[in-house]
C-alpha cells in the first residue's frame, strides 16, 4: 500500500465484522483511497469508512479498534487530504457509548454472549484513539487552522470523556 499503511496487510480483515455486521474486507481499499486519493475521493472514502467502523456516528464494530491506528497514521501524514473529516471520525469513535449505555440500562441482568463483546469493542476503540494522542497533538500544532482546530477540539473531548467503567 505504499509508504503509508504498511501494517494493513497484517490485519485479518476478513475475520472481523464492521459496525453493520458485514465482513470488514472492504476497509483496506477505503484506507488506501484515503491515503492516495484526491480530495473528493478521500472525502467519499472517509464517509464510507465511517459507515463501516462507526455506523450512524455512534455505533462501533469489531473492526473499529484495529482501524484506528491507520486513521491516526493518515491524520498525521502531511500529504493526506481531509484531515478535519478524519479527526471528526476519530471524535465520533471516541464519543461512541451506545453499547455501554445499553449494558448499563439492563443492569445486572444477563445478556446473551454476542452482546457481551460489544461494550469491549467500544472500550478498545476509545483506547486506540487515546493511544494516538501524540499524533493528534501534532496535528493540533499545525499552522493550518483547518487541521489544527478540529485536532484541538478532539483533544478537548478526549480530556472530557472518561474511560469506560468495568461492566
Amino acid at each position: 500500500m505504499g509508504s503509508l499503511l504498511k501494517g494493513v496487510s497484517g490485519v485479518r480483515w476478513g475475520e472481523l465484522r464492521d459496525a453493520t455486521g458485514a465482513t470488514a474486507g472492504g476497509v483496506p481499499p477505503l484506507l488506501s483511497r484515503i491515503a492516495y486519493g484526491d480530495e473528493d475521493t478521500t472525502r467519499i472514502a472517509i464517509d464510507d469508512l465511517g459507515d463501516a467502523i462507526c455506523s450512524l456516528g455512534f455505533v462501533v464494530g469489531e473492526v473499529t479498534a484495529p482501524t484506528v491506528p491507520f486513521l491516526l497514521e493518515l491524520a498525521g501524514s502531511p500529504h493526506v487530504a481531509c484531515k478535519a473529516e478524519l479527526l471528526d471520525l476519530l471524535g465520533s469513535i471516541c464519543r461512541a457509548d451506545q453499547w455501554h449505555s445499553a449494558a448499563a440500562a439492563v443492569g445486572d441482568r444477563k445478556h446473551d454472549a454476542s452482546y457481551q463483546q460489544q461494550p469491549s469493542w467500544e472500550a478498545a476503540a476509545r483506547a486506540a484513539v487515546y493511544a494516538g494522542r501524540s499524533v493528534i497533538e501534532g496535528v493540533a500544532s499545525s499552522v493550518r487552522p483547518e487541521e489544527a482546530t478540529p485536532a484541538r477540539k478532539l483533544l478537548q473531548e478526549m480530556d472530557r470523556i472518561p474511560p469506560f467503567p468495568e461492566l
